[in-house]
């Protein structure tokens, strides 16, 4: 089947007749091609509560710093229970050093806010952020490998 394609531009309307079947496999090869160059950045995230301990919290945070070195956003998510909602500071300075651990490679994408029984922040990596690290590591080793 053929479709009739007219141009608007043209002073007298021209008019090209092309094949309807190539029309619609071209469109939807620019289509997967345009899909493929799409980057998808995932959202992981850690849960915790106003209790959780700093050594647990510190795996938490090392899972968080790999995620974030991958190019993933990460979500501190800490959940409230009972009276721990009457206390809504402890979380409050919980996610503001977990940011501030972060802080070589991430920036905080939303601040800390609440959420029904949930407190929560979200960081985003920083431009380069644990890349740089990798390669200032890297230059001091290769200078000792030549000495």
């Amino acid at each position: 089947m053929d479709l009739v394609e007219v141009s608007p531009n043209a002073n007298p309307p021209v008019c090209r007749v092309i094949d309807y079947g190539r029309f619609v496999y071209e469109r939807a090869k620019k289509e997967r091609e345009a899909r493929k160059s799409q980057t998808k950045i995932e959202v992981k995230e850690i849960r915790l509560r106003p209790k959780t301990n700093e050594a647990h919290r510190g795996f938490k945070v090392e899972d968080a710093r790999r995620w974030l070195e991958k190019g993933n956003k990460v979500r501190v998510t800490i959940k409230f229970r009972g009276r721990e909602m009457d206390y809504p500071e402890i979380a409050l300075e919980d996610l503001r050093e977990i940011a501030e651990a972060l802080s070589d490679v991430s920036v905080v994408e939303q601040a800390p806010q609440m959420e029904g029984r949930t407190m929560l922040v979200v960081l985003a990596p920083s431009k380069g952020g644990g890349k740089k690290k990798e390669k200032q590591e890297q230059v001091p080793a290769e200078k000792e490998a030549e000495a």
